[in-house]
């Protein structure tokens, strides 16, 4: 069956309409997954962290001291000990960007904690998170956290 000039104009239309709406699922799904991964983090769940990272996770972190950081290993320490306290993490303004199987998501992560004697305090880091997707979902590849810094003008 022959197409209208019609169809011509508007199937392009509909499949950009499409792309958009799969574009939109998808950076809804990774940011989901992201807010998961930093409570799994906070809670001390290291199952959950290990079921959204890649085994051959890389970071550069501040707790590496300028090192880059291969495997769960290095971060799987972090879990093992008893919790000195309360933490709860907090995404500021985040930008995701899909880049085919694989995506980039850019925040300010707030981490408020209380310590085990009521002490209270607030961190801010400036963190970039690499996501790519396999047979198996998405998964944490990669990730880049600083300390966000001050400056002070005279």
């Amino acid at each position: 069956m022959a197409r209208t000039s019609g169809e011509y104009l508007i199937l392009p239309i509909i499949n950009q309409q499409l792309e958009y709406k799969h574009q939109a699922m998808t950076s809804n799904t990774v940011e989901t997954l992201n807010e998961r991964l930093l409570y799994a983090i906070d809670s001390g769940d290291l199952e959950t962290y290990r079921e959204l990272c890649d085994p051959s996770l890389t970071a550069f972190e501040p707790e590496a001291l300028g090192n880059l950081v291969e495997g769960l290993g290095f971060h799987e320490t972090y879990f093992g000990g008893p919790a000195s306290g309360k933490r709860k993490s907090s995404v500021r303004a985040p930008h995701i960007r899909l880049l085919g199987d694989t995506a980039v998501v850019a925040y300010v992560r707030l981490v408020q904690s209380t310590t085990s004697d009521g002490q209270h305090s607030t961190t801010a880091f400036e963190e970039t998170r690499i996501w790519h997707k396999t047979g198996d979902g998405w998964k944490n590849v990669h990730f880049h956290r600083s300390n966000v810094g001050k400056i002070e003008l005279s």
